[in-house]
């Protein structure tokens, strides 16, 4: 592995992403991690149908994020998962929620972030853990992984939360100091995406405990939770974010 990175960095020039002082390239946010974009041509009332957790709502002609898994489907109602499709298909998507406190720069430079699995099919276990590697290289933020919640600032949530893990949840949570932050990655943990009205699935993670951040993909690339992660932090401002 290590001889893989040594020649990615002597084929491109460099060896650690550059986000975010730089914007997101295209193997940084790739196709399975682009958000439908509808086209003046989008058909909302077949897109609608073919969705298979409603994130398409035609009435308001708006797509829920924290519902879609990008699957695809809606491709066939005039729906563009390209890159130039409206101009912001590779825009990053995450977001800080109505009811969350973050973007109070509490933390300053440092950043101990635990990992919890309330139910996932390990996708965005993995994404999550790819920011370890040299090229994301998470610690050149300030940013470290720790394996206690007493030890922790941020929590983030990955997995469809199952019955079973609800109050594991919660004790995790309380087990936190103050203040903490809580990220809710990819679709499952946000809604449920297609195990939502599932008889395992509980509710969405934010019904559980207070959520700050959403980081919206099925799974979300690395960049998109670095995002998340600076949102949260107050490092990172929606409005001016690449």
């Amino acid at each position: 592995m290590p001889k893989i990175w040594v020649l990615r960095g002597l084929k491109k020039g460099v060896l650690t992403s550059r986000f975010p002082r730089a914007k997101p390239t295209s193997e940084e946010i790739p196709e399975h991690a682009l958000p439908p974009v509808p086209t003046p041509q989008a058909d909302w009332s077949a897109g609608e149908k073919e969705c298979p957790t409603d994130a398409i709502r035609s009435e308001e002609k708006i797509i829920d994020m924290g519902l879609c898994v990008y699957c695809r489907r809606c491709s066939s109602a005039g729906f563009s998962f390209d890159e130039g499709a409206g101009g912001s298909s590779r825009a990053l998507q995450a977001s800080v929620t109505a009811h969350g406190k973050a973007g109070k720069p509490v933390f300053g430079r440092s950043l101990h972030v635990m990992m919890i699995d309330v139910g996932s099919c390990n996708a965005c276990n993995l994404e999550v853990l790819n920011l370890s590697n040299p090229y994301y290289d998470l610690t050149r933020l300030g940013i470290s992984f720790t394996n206690s919640p007493k030890h922790a600032d941020a929590l983030i949530v990955v997995g469809a939360l199952n019955r079973a893990m609800v109050d594991v949840l919660r004790r995790t949570y309380e087990s936190m100091p103050e203040p903490k932050l809580v990220v809710s990655v990819g679709a499952c943990a946000i809604s449920g995406g297609v195990f939502r009205g599932s008889e395992g699935f509980a509710s969405p993670v934010q019904d559980v405990i207070p959520v700050d951040v959403t980081v919206p993909g099925c799974p979300p690339s690395p960049v998109q939770i670095i995002e998340g992660l600076l949102l949260a932090t107050g490092r990172l401002k929606k409005e001016t974010a690449p």
